[in-house]
């Protein structure tokens, strides 16, 4: 069964078109559920995050064309739209294309380590789909124990440098002085929740805190020193951001061009810096041509990643040596699948040779036989019957002088191995 990557990334597609294949986090469920009903698709797990879509697949033989065929159709995209923006990776390269994406070594910001948490979060949404398979289920579990290796082995997780904190360092390129701010965050995910820690420790002015579901925005912002505002709220708050700082799963755009005209209106052309961190976009991208407003998307936060890139290249290193070594480990699992184990084939022999002799010596008691006469039968009759084909075949080779057939008794046999082979 061929295991496949399949997916694009920053690093091969614009966000323009990673939004349109973006998965919908309610819908992933469903999605990867489809997937693995697919003909010739016999395990699925679907990888989607801001920076990436990947479908990670067994497949049988001669269906390999099956997942881009589906992703197509699933998105409702023309055939070959994203033919020039894929990669694919086979077998052994998708299993150390896995194991970097979990370790960070394929993020944006190098060692990243929210990535992790998002492959847990598509093994569980493929675990409750029923999409697994054996070896994809054993890979993820590898998965998890790499990046648990080059994390504690290595120094790519040392002064993380997440997207959050490129956004808030960004942010601080801009307004020289945090103090002086107002920021607004829209969302309250793990991404908004580190950069309101950020923003903490910077003591900005003031933090609101914008969400969807009012709760949880208030209980993010109580951690933060903010305050909580519902998203259908944003309008009357928008004017007050000097900054704003978005990242929610929304499938539209929250923040639209009218809005910001308003809030520009209300804050006299006073600047206002922008940073969309969601894919698909939270900020409609018209945004960027008004005056005295400052929009940055994901992508645009690549040269403060570049130098983050630049300091962790030894630590990556390092981790791509263990990641190769696991490599070899997994494949070599997965290849002993389709090797027929004999041992289970011996077990099954001589766990039936075993009922068969038990039934005797029971049905001899029950005649009236001693115990001691049931008993020495069932060992004469059991050892006779697991040694008669061994012993045969000993004798064989014992004449014909196969030396190596002996000398592979005594290993099987555990004897030792300048031991005799014994007289069977």
């Amino acid at each position: 069964m061929p295991l496949i990557a399949l997916g694009l990334n920053h690093l091969t597609a614009p966000v323009s078109l990673r939004e349109r294949v973006a998965f919908d986090p309610d819908a992933a469920a469903a999605a990867v559920r489809a997937l693995r009903g697919e003909p010739g698709v016999e395990e699925a797990l679907i990888l989607s995050t801001c920076n990436r879509t990947e479908l990670y697949v067994g497949v049988a033989a001669g269906a390999e064309g099956i997942p881009q065929q589906w992703l197509n159709r699933h998105h409702h995209l023309t055939p070959g739209k994203l033919d020039e923006f894929l990669y694919r990776h086979d077998e052994q390269d998708a299993v150390r294309h896995m194991f970097r994406v979990a370790t960070g070594l394929d993020s944006m910001v190098l060692g990243e380590p929210q990535i992790l948490g998002q492959v847990k979060d598509a093994y569980q949404q493929a675990r409750a789909a029923q999409a697994l398979g054996a070896p994809l289920d054993r890979l993820l579990q590898h998965t998890f124990a790499v990046a648990k290796r080059v994390r504690t082995d290595t120094r790519i997780g040392a002064h993380t440098v997440s997207v959050a904190f490129t956004a808030v360092r960004l942010a601080e390129q801009v307004f020289a002085d945090l103090k002086e701010a107002c920021v607004l965050l829209i969302g309250a995910g793990d991404t908004i929740e580190l950069a309101a820690r950020h923003l903490a420790d910077k003591q900005a002015r003031r933090l609101i805190v914008a969400n969807r579901t009012l709760e949880t925005a208030q209980e993010l912002a109580a951690r933060h020193g903010g305050y909580a505002v519902a998203l259908a709220d944003l309008p009357q708050h928008l004017a007050e951001a000097d900054i704003v700082i978005s990242s929610t799963a929304a499938r539209t755009p929250i923040v639209t061009r009218a809005m910001v005209e308003q809030a520009m209106a209300t804050r006299r052309r006073k600047p206002m810096f922008m940073v969309d961190i969601a894919v698909p976009r939270d900020i409609e991208a018209s945004v960027a041509e008004l005056s005295d407003v400052y929009l940055y998307g994901i992508d645009d936060l690549q040269q403060v990643i570049d130098e983050n890139r630049r300091s962790r290249q030894a630590a990556a290193r390092e981790a791509d040596a263990i990641i190769d070594l696991q490599v070899d480990r997994y494949m070599a699992w997965r290849r002993a699948l389709t090797v027929h184990n004999p041992a289970l084939d011996i077990r099954q022999h001589a766990e039936t040779y075993r009922d068969e002799v038990l039934e005797k010596a029971r049905a001899m008691i029950a005649h009236g036989k001693p115990a001691d006469e049931a008993l020495a039968f069932l060992a004469n009759t059991l050892t006779n019957k697991l040694l008669h084909h061994p012993s045969a075949r000993l004798r064989e080779a014992a004449l014909s002088g196969d030396m190596d057939l002996l000398h592979a008794a005594g290993r099987l046999y555990g004897l030792d191995d300048d031991a005799n082979t014994p007289n069977l």
